[in-house]
């Protein structure tokens, strides 16, 4: 089948500026690019001066857990409409990938936060997974090797050293993954059981990085001022301290290093900013190939008891009810909160459990008012309602200022680190986190438009080495977003929906018209993008 698109204003992911031109696509790939293109074609579509690029690549996701869904549209419904076309999936250590049939600890590796509930199977290997998914999801996806996945299947989530036996079956789990296409290794330093790896450890995983020439992605120790992970209150900053791990594991190689989602948890650790880019130039300068990503956000997501310590949550129903623990509570709940710069009009409840919907999307602080209790008793309460499993929105994990000098790094990517949830408030960067960047880039004060659109498209494919996409040029791959420069540059963000996005082709499918989608299409459209390394 062939298609003509004609009239659009090319950006090719260069990052040079976009020029008039046709485009031809022919069944899956982009046949001709030129000036007023008088070719035979099956559909002939006048896009009147839109915009268009390749389709937008989440440098940063989760979504391998969520393409093995009975039904995964829903899942890609929102990033479609964002005009995202490809996921760099697997991140933060928590891959889908990472363990053999029968290994009896395949309930453990979703640290946590995914599963593999309502799943067409398991897929241990990246050849299992890239087989399974193939033709069979409604977007493109690469994966990552997750380190804390690997390191489950080979010893257990226990907190201990692995043994030499263990630590040689991981290691070769995470390398039979390179060689069968993964596209890196992530490692997830904030779960387990990757919290409980050594330098020594982690530089033997890097080493293999290196070796099969692709990026160690990394989720760090710790991302605020202070943290469960170091024991130290006081001194260095935890998040320049889990920094300066990653420089003694990277220091003297040539490792890809990708560090994820550059955020600053709390107001007292937003002044880490210029000390972390002094570490990534000082990196660069002795060899070490660093990037970061970012998502367009000033909040996150996380776990209810993001500031409840781990022994009260331990304790019996009795226990945690004694004055004397409230009073220790009390006083380490408002040391940490003054320690990181945030309370509890910080903490916004996205998911408590069923039934307790009229909490979601409101603030600890206002329900405690509602309430009639004190913050931190509103608090208590609804951890134990989830059963110190909610879900928050938080912040400030960035600031307007900070995400507007990292758009003009060229060290920076974009990604969404978002998925979409079965129940409460979502996420909002599932909604328009892309649109949001093409919008700073219009209203001035992101990076110039061809600038961003390549931080989204053909940066991302370059560090992933993704073959054949990223770029609008002629053999490669039909994957398209065409877009409303004038719609995104007045749109209201925000709001939970896309805006500025016209229409998305994937693999050569025009799969998304407004906000409508090819739900059909969308069943097969979506291709496994294995990675081969000249080094393989």
């Amino acid at each position: 089948m062939k298609q003509l698109l004609k009239n659009v204003k090319v950006y090719d992911g260069t990052g040079a500026e976009p020029f008039p031109a046709d485009i031809l696509l022919e069944e899956d790939r982009i046949a001709r690019i030129g000036g007023e293109l008088d070719l035979p074609a099956d559909t002939v579509l006048d896009l009147k001066g839109k915009s268009i690029s390749s389709g937008f690549i989440d440098a940063h996701s989760h979504n391998d857990w969520f393409a093995i869904r009975k039904d995964p549209l829903p899942y890609f419904r929102p990033f479609l409409l964002q005009g995202i076309t490809t996921f760099v999936t697997g991140n933060c250590g928590i891959s889908e990938i990472g363990f053999e049939a029968g290994n009896p600890y395949t309930d453990k590796l979703g640290g946590g936060i995914f599963d593999f509930e309502n799943t067409v199977g398991q897929f241990g290997t990246a050849a299992e997974y890239f087989r399974a998914v193939d033709r069979r999801m409604p977007c493109n996806m690469a994966v990552l090797a997750g380190h804390c996945s690997a390191r489950a299947a080979a010893g257990g989530i226990e907190n201990r050293p692995l043994t030499p036996d263990e630590e040689k079956r991981m290691l070769e789990i995470l390398e039979n993954a390179l060689r069968e296409g993964a596209a890196g290794i992530s490692l997830g330093l904030m779960y387990q059981p990757g919290l409980y790896a050594d330098v020594q450890e982690l530089k033997k995983v890097a080493a293999l990085c290196v070796k099969h020439n692709k990026p160690l992605t990394v989720h760090p120790r710790a991302e605020s001022k202070v943290s469960m992970a170091y024991p130290q209150l006081f001194g260095r900053s935890h998040l320049l301290r889990a920094v300066d791990e990653l420089e003694e594991i990277a220091k003297g190689t040539k490792l890809k290093l990708q560090y994820s989602h550059a955020i600053f948890v709390g107001r007292r650790t937003l002044k880490d900013k210029e000390e972390l880019l002094k570490i990534f130039d000082r990196l660069r300068a002795e060899g070490v190939d660093v990037m970061f990503d970012i998502y367009n956000e000033c909040l996150g997501v996380s776990v209810i008891t993001v500031i409840l310590p781990a022994w009260y949550q331990g304790m019996s129903r009795e226990e945690r009810q004694s004055p004397l623990t409230r009073l220790k509570l009390s006083v380490l709940v408002k040391a940490t909160s003054l320690l990181l710069g945030f309370g509890f009009k910080d903490i916004q409840i996205a998911y408590i459990g069923p039934g307790q919907e009229k909490y979601e999307g409101k603030t600890v602080h206002q329900i405690a008012a509602e309430e009639g209790l004190s913050d931190l008793k509103a608090y208590l309460m609804l951890c134990e309602k989830s059963n110190f499993v909610g879900r928050v929105n938080m912040g400030p994990y960035s600031t307007p200022e900070i995400i507007s000098a990292f758009e003009h790094d060229e060290r920076c990517l974009y990604m969404t680190d978002a998925w979409v949830e079965d129940h409460g408030v979502q996420n909002p960067a599932v909604y328009d986190c892309y649109p949001k960047f093409l919008r700073d880039s219009l209203l001035g004060t992101g990076d110039t438009l061809p600038n961003t659109i390549r931080r989204m498209t053909g940066a991302v494919a370059d560090r992933f080495m993704l073959p054949d996409r990223g770029y609008l040029k002629e053999g490669y791959y039909a994957d398209l977003a065409v877009f409303d420069e004038a719609a995104l540059r007045d749109g209201i963000p925000d709001q939970e929906k896309s805006f500025g996005i016209d229409q998305v082709f994937v693999n050569g499918r025009l799969v998304v018209s407004g906000d409508q989608l090819d739900e059909a299409a969308l069943k097969t459209t979506g291709r496994s993008v294995p990675v081969f390394s000249a080094a393989q």
